[in-house]
Order: structure tokens, then C-alpha cells, then sequence
């Protein structure tokens, strides 16, 4: 089957491109995996992050995010049958979708909305399990509920953001307050349901007072958190919650602690990474997403299609990532 890796470490100073066409075998569904034939793929910051820490040794599929047809399944799999049309955001430690064919096991892996084609559901899996699992796991709030409490979201334009912004404004109470720094990227979190949106290349602090709001109970830090830090735990109220997705070199907690303030990481991969007891969690939110979606509630976050899935395609991609201007997705669809 055709797919696409990386074949050189980042920092080997060479002109190859990074990433190029490779054959494999296809791989054989067993256990609780489906074979999928992959029809539509987004690129994630995670694709740019695995890239850079890659020592050259074996060439590396990237890729979590895919839409696919189950081709085929193992003698463990209730789920699922051949033929069904799927979505999910595959496992950190296993070959990527960036190829014909995958292997995933059926335990993260949903049925995909009816109602969006591949390539606007391919924008959604990593960004939406992110989201919810940040929101209503990590962060405790409940659906339907937190009347009273705010919601920053700092990178609210970005693909995790941008689905964020509209499960927090549609299913909870919380005032909802996105940052962005451009107009464009603004315009986009109002329209994902922002109650504000405010500018994060400026002061927080200065920026919450502008909008009239002294302190926020929750933030969701999805970038730059150690830019922000000082300045997310001084806009928390006391016994606030704060949540991160990105990598700081270095967190001191100790000045939470004044506030009695509460940290919470985010990775979506742990489910998957260390098999956990509700590692299917991930098949019933991505299904309730799916119902979400169909239903109207919330919409496909794509941002641009970059056309087929081709080296050159992902190697373009992977830069506008890395330029951290990206709005929405990136999405790639077909061979």
C-alpha cells in the first residue's frame, strides 16, 4: 500500500524532503482491530511534534485523524462490521493514517456523522476527544450546568479551540470568553459562539477588565502557556481550574497554591497508551459527538483543504501548522 513518513531526522541539516512516498504491506486486522481504507486525514500540531523528536532510524507513518471504510476485522471486534464508515483519532505508539490502510482498534473508533462529508468530519476526531475529555474530565464541569462560572479559552481559533469554544457555549451555562489576535481568527471564535473574544497578544488581565470581567473560574490553555502563565493564574478566582494540552519546558506550581488553584493535563493518547479500564470512552464520545454534529447542535471546525494526501500536500501542511496561524483544520482527502 502507499504511504507517507518521515524518513530523516529534523535536525539532520539535509534537503530531502521530510516526508515521502513509501510501500508497506497492508496490514491484517486481529483482535480488537478494524483494517480501514482511509478516505480523508487531518494534520495535527502532534504530527509536527512526533516529527521533530524523530531520530531517522525507521521510517515513521504519521497521521491521528482519519475517516475510512472498515475493510475488514478481527475475530475480537463487536462493533463494528465491514463496510461501515468511521472516524476516529487513532493511538500515539501505532503506524498513522498518512497511508491506504490502517489498523485501529475498534475501542476509539465511531461511527462517523451522516450528515458531513470525509473531509469535514476528518477535521474533528483528536480535536474533539481533546475538548471533551479537557472540559467535562479533566476541568469537572458539568453538562448542562456551571451556571454563573467563566470559560477562557487561550488559542480559541486553533482546532482544539475551535470545537471547545462550541461544546462549552452549547452544552453548559459557563460565559464563554476566547482569545485570538487577529481579526480573521477573531471573527472565527465569535462564530464558534464566543460570549467574547478577546486579544491575547495583549495583557490578559487588561483584556478581561475591557469586557468588564474581573476574574474567570476555568481556563483552557491550549498554547503558549508559559508566555501566560503569570498572568492566567492572576485572572483565576480563587479555587479556580486551570487546564493545559502544550508541552512548558518548565511549571512552577507553587504560585497556585495561594489561590488554592487546581492544574489539569490533558492528552488524549493516555486512554489508548496505557489501555485503561474506559479506553472505549473514547467510541461513546465520539458518537455522541457524531449525534452533535448530525443533529445540528455543533459544526465541522475545517478550516482549508489542501487536496489529496501526497507528501508535498503534507509537508505544506505541517508548515502552516508550524507558523501558528493556522484557523480551524488542515484536512487532506484521498491518494
Amino acid at each position: 500500500m502507499k504511504a507517507f513518513a518521515i524518513t530523516r531526522a529534523a535536525a539532520d541539516g539535509s534537503n530531502i524532503p521530510f516526508i515521502q512516498e513509501i510501500s508497506l504491506p497492508v496490514p491484517q486486522a486481529a483482535g480488537h482491530d478494524l483494517l480501514v481504507e482511509i478516505k480523508a486525514i487531518s494534520v495535527n500540531p502532534v504530527d509536527a511534534k512526533v516529527r521533530a523528536g524523530f531520530s531517522g532510524e525507521t521510517p515513521r507513518v504519521l497521521g491521528w485523524d482519519a475517516v475510512g471504510v472498515v475493510k475488514a476485522v478481527g475475530e475480537r471486534v463487536t462493533l463494528f462490521t465491514p463496510g461501515d464508515e468511521v472516524w476516529y483519532a487513532g493511538a500515539l505508539g501505532r503506524p498513522g493514517s498518512n497511508s491506504e490502510f490502517q489498523r485501529v482498534d475498534e475501542r476509539i473508533v465511531a461511527l462517523k456523522p451522516r450528515t458531513l462529508d470525509n473531509a469535514a468530519a476528518a477535521a474533528l476526531p483528536l480535536t474533539a476527544i481533546t475538548a471533551w475529555e479537557l472540559l467535562f474530565d479533566r476541568l469537572g464541569v458539568a453538562r448542562g450546568g456551571n451556571e454563573g462560572d467563566t470559560l477562557l479559552i487561550v488559542g480559541a481559533a486553533g482546532g482544539v479551540g475551535s470545537i471547545l469554544t462550541q461544546l462549552a457555549r452549547k452544552l453548559t451555562n459557563m460565559t464563554v470568553i476566547g482569545t485570538a489576535s487577529r481579526p480573521a481568527s477573531q471573527q472565527w471564535v465569535r462564530e464558534a459562539g464566543a460570549h467574547y473574544v478577546i486579544d491575547h497578544s495583549q495583557p490578559l488581565s487588561d483584556e478581561l477588565a475591557r469586557i468588564g470581567v474581573p476574574a474567570v473560574t476555568h481556563v483552557a490553555s491550549l498554547n503558549n502557556t508559559a508566555e501566560h502563565y503569570l498572568e492566567l493564574i492572576n485572572v483565576l478566582a480563587p479555587q479556580g481550574k486551570l487546564a493545559l494540552i502544550d508541552d512548558p519546558e518548565h511549571l512552577d506550581v507553587v504560585p497556585l497554591k495561594l489561590k488554592s488553584l487546581s492544574l489539569h493535563w490533558e492528552f488524549m493518547f493516555t486512554r489508548s497508551m496505557f489501555e485503561t479500564k474506559d479506553m472505549d470512552a473514547q467510541h461513546r464520545l465520539l458518537s455522541e459527538v457524531a449525534t452533535l454534529i448530525d443533529t445540528q447542535v455543533i459544526r465541522t471546525t475545517l478550516g482549508e483543504h489542501y487536496g489529496v494526501i501526497n507528501a508535498e500536500n503534507l509537508q505544506r501542511a505541517h508548515a502552516q501548522l508550524e507558523t501558528g496561524r493556522a484557523v480551524g483544520k488542515i484536512v487532506l482527502e484521498g491518494f
